[in-house]
């Protein structure tokens, strides 16, 4: 508890000017007495402790978006799909080639189809999705771009035709621009020739 004064009012008592010291001895204790009743309604009327939901760079994490996570966290196990949640709040699905996309191609594998499904499932109304293609080193970025953006798309239409509005869905195409790995080896091409999805739910 915080006061307003360094001078104890013994101290005070101890060394009066002209009573000046005296008359400022029920303030001081007025004061005390306010500051640790606002201290105290502070804490009845603050956030609960571990409330379900948290605010970061505008973005909400509530107790639908970590049972989200959690579904999805089943769906995948022991696909390699990584399901994480990131520093600003959203729900990241890094889904690689052999269970999203072939070389060159841009149909969505049936590996991937279950993992979709989970995602289209029970979505809460106020989260927005964001799918990003990417794809590997090979070949030029004016068939790359192209290629990546067409398989976020076809991750798009896919959650579309099963109940997802299409009002909620951004899509991008950042072709080889962003490896994970080295494009030297198949296993690097096949782990930068994938999709992310980001589930986010915006603070207002």
């Amino acid at each position: 508890m915080q006061t307003t004064s360094s001078v104890p009012v013994s101290a005070a008592r101890q060394h009066p000017i002209d009573g000046l010291s005296l008359s400022l001895a029920p303030l001081v204790a007025l004061t005390l007495l306010t500051t640790g009743c606002a201290s105290m309604n502070e804490r009845h009327h603050g956030p609960a402790q571990g409330a379900s939901v948290s605010s970061t760079a505008g973005n909400l994490w509530s107790r639908q978006m970590d049972e989200k996570r959690a579904a999805l966290e089943r769906a995948t196990a022991g696909t390699g799909i990584e399901v994480v949640r990131t520093d600003d709040n959203q729900l990241r699905l890094n889904v690689p080639a052999d269970v999203s996309f072939d070389a060159g191609r841009a149909d969505v594998k049936p590996t991937m189809r279950p993992v979709l499904d989970e995602v289209s499932r029970h979505l809460d109304a106020n989260v927005r999705l964001t799918i990003v293609g990417h794809t590997d080193g090979i070949g030029p970025a004016a068939i790359n771009d192209p290629l990546s953006l067409d398989r976020a798309e076809a991750v798009r239409e896919y959650l579309v035709n099963h109940g997802v509005q299409r009002g909620r869905l951004l899509v991008e195409g950042r072709g080889a621009r962003e490896p994970l790995a080295s494009n030297a080896t198949e296993a690097g091409r096949a782990t930068n020739r994938r999709v992310e999805i980001f589930l986010s739910q915006p603070a207002s």
